[in-house]
C-alpha cells in the first residue's frame, strides 16, 4: 500500500478500448496457484493504473499478461466502460486508484480487485466503489461490484488487500471505507454474495484506517493484516500502525505502534519463519523519510530498526523531500531465500535533476535487512537522466519469469519497467517496458 502524497504524481490511471482476448487452457476448478494469473496459463501477470485516452474519463487499469519469458505484449485495458464492468467513467472518479488481486470465487483464475474511491452513486458523492473483475481462460471480463456496509459509504475502496486471514481455504477482502477497515469473507461470487462482513475497528479509541498491508508474520500459515491510521489520544490525533492476527474467526486485535508510515510491506527479511513489516515513513523529518522494520515473531511484530540515507551502506543523502519510503515493495529479488526490499525515493534530486528519483534495493540476510547489502537503482536505468520523473514512487517485487528470483517493477512519470532478479539484486539485461504506465501497481 501507498499512500499517494505528491502532486507531481497525480496523473494516474487512464487508458483506452480493451485488446481482443485469446483463449488459453482452462485452468483446474482450485484456487488459483498464483493471486495475480487471470488466465489460469500458469503466469503471473501485471496491473496497473494506466492513463486516459483523448475520449475517456475516470480512470483505467492496464494488464499485461504474463508468458513464459515474463511479461508479454498482450494487453488488456479496463474501465467503467468496458463490456460488462458496473458503472460510468465520470471525470472525478478515479477507477484503480487502489487495486488487489486473488482468486475470489475460487474457479482456478485470480480475480482483479478495482478500487474507485472518489466514485459518485445516486445523489451520494464520492461514496466510492469496488468491483471485482473476473478472471477466466480467456483473461480479465465482467465485474461485479462489492455491496459496502452503511458505515463504509464514504471513499469505500480507499485501500484494498487480500489473503485467506481465517484459514479455510477461501481468499478474503479488507477494505477501507468511511475511515473504516472492513473484513468480506470469502467465497465470493459472480452474482454479488460474499461471506459475512464485519467491521474492524478500535472501538472507542478513535481509530481511523487509512491503508493496509497483508502477509503472514506469526507463522501460524494464516494472513495476518496491518493497518495504517490515525488514533485520537488525548484528543489529538497521532499516527499508529496496528497489527491483526489471522484467526478461525477472521483477525484478531494484536500490537500497535505509533509511527507514521505512509507505505508498508511483509517479508521475512531474517529467513526465521515470521515475517517483518516494513514501514514506510516518507513524511519523517520535513520529508527526508525513513525505514523501520517491525520485527516479526511468534506472538506478533516486536521490536524494530530504523534506516535512512544516513545509514551504513547506504547511498546518497539526506535532504528534505526525497520522501525516502515513498514505496516500499518486499521479495526474495536474489534467490537466497531471505527476503529482499525495495525502498522508493522519488522524490530524489540527483545531478540537479529536480524529483529524478530512484530506488534502494535493501537485501535480506541474517540479522535481517543491512545498509551494507544495499544498493541505489538509479532512473538512467530507463535512458538520459530527466527530471521530475518520480522514479520508484510505486513498486513491486514478485517473480514474473518463474526462475526463483523476484523482479522488481518500477513506476515512474516517465520509462516503467521490470528489471530482472539476480544474484546481488537486480539486472537491468532483459528488463521489460511497462506501456501505458500512470497509476500504481496492484498490491
Amino acid at each position: 500500500m501507498t499512500r499517494r502524497t505528491a502532486a507531481a504524481l497525480a496523473a494516474t490511471l487512464l487508458a483506452t478500448g480493451v485488446t481482443p482476448l485469446f483463449l488459453t487452457a482452462p485452468a483446474s476448478a482450485a484456487v488459483a496457484k498464483h493471486y495475480d494469473d487471470f488466465n489460469g496459463d500458469g503466469h503471473r501477470d501485471l496491473a496497473y493504473g494506466g492513463y486516459n485516452d483523448v475520449d475517456r474519463t475516470g480512470g483505467t487499469v492496464t494488464v499485461v499478461y504474463g508468458t513464459a519469458d515474463g511479461p508479454g505484449t498482450r494487453t488488456q485495458f479496463i474501465h467503467q466502460d468496458s463490456a460488462g464492468i458496473p458503472g460510468t467513467g465520470e471525470e472525478d472518479d478515479q477507477f484503480g486508484d487502489s487495486l488487489a488481486s486473488a482468486d475470489l470465487n475460487k474457479d482456478g483464475y485470480a480475480d482483479l480487485i478495482v478500487g474507485n474511491p472518489t466514485e459518485h452513486v445516486g445523489s451520494q458523492q464520492y461514496r466510492g466503489s469496488v468491483t471485482i473483475v473476473w478472471g477466466s481462460a480467456s483473461g480479465l471480463s465482467g465485474g461485479t461490484d462489492v455491496a459496502p456496509k452503511s458505515g463504509a459509504q464514504s471513499h469505500f475502496g480507499s485501500d484494498l488487500a487480500t489473503g485467506d486471514f481465517n484459514g479455510d481455504g477461501s481468499p478474503d477482502l479488507a477494505v477501507v471505507g468511511g475511515g473504516e477497515t472492513w473484513l468480506y469473507r470469502g467465497s465470493f461470487s459472480k452474482s454479488g454474495t460474499t461471506g459475512s462482513v464485519s467491521k474492524i475497528d478500535k472501538e472507542g479509541a478513535g481509530w481511523y484506517s487509512y491503508g493496509l498491508a497483508a502477509g503472514k508474520v506469526n507463522g501460524d500459515g494464516k494472513t495476518d493484516l496491518v493497518i495504517l491510521g490515525e488514533q485520537f489520544i488525548d484528543n489529538q490525533p497521532v499516527e499508529r500502525v496496528w497489527f491483526l492476527k489471522g484467526s478461525s474467526g477472521g483477525l484478531t486485535s494484536g500490537a500497535s505502534k505509533t509511527v507514521a508510515a505512509g507505505s508498508a510491506a511483509i517479508g521475512d527479511f531474517d529467513k526465521d519463519g515470521y515475517g517483518d513489516i516494513a514501514l514506510g515513513r516518507p513524511d519523517a523529518n520535513d520529508g527526508i523519510g525513513s525505514l523501520t522494520v517491525w520485527r516479526g515473531t511468534s506472538a506478533g511484530p516486536s521490536g524494530s530498526h530504523t534506516y535512512n540515507q544516513a545509514s551504513s551502506g547506504v547511498s546518497g543523502s539526506r535532504e528534505k523531500g526525497d520522501n525516502f519510503g515513498y514505496a516500499v515493495s518486499a521479495g526474495d529479488a536474489d534467490g537466497d531465500g531471505y527476503a529482499d526490499l525495495a525502498v522508493g525515493v522519488p522524490h530524489e534530486d540527483v545531478s540537479g535533476n529536480e524529483d529524478q528519483g530512484g530506488v534502494h534495493l535493501f537485501r535480506g540476510g541474517s540479522g535481517g535487512l543491512s545498509g551494507l547489502r544495499s544498493s541505489w537503482i538509479p532512473q538512467t536505468v530507463t535512458g538520459p537522466a530527466d527530471a521530475y520523473t518520480s522514479f520508484g514512487y510505486t513498486l513491486r517485487l514478485r517473480d514474473v519469469t518463474k526462475d526463483g528470483k523476484a523482479d522488481l517493477g518500477i513506476g515512474a512519470a516517465g520509462t516503467s519497467l521490470v528489471l530482472r532478479g539476480a544474484s546481488g539484486g537486480t539486472t537491468t539485461t532483459g528488463a521489460f517496458v511497462l506501456p501505458e504506465f500512470g497509476g500504481s501497481f496492484a498490491d
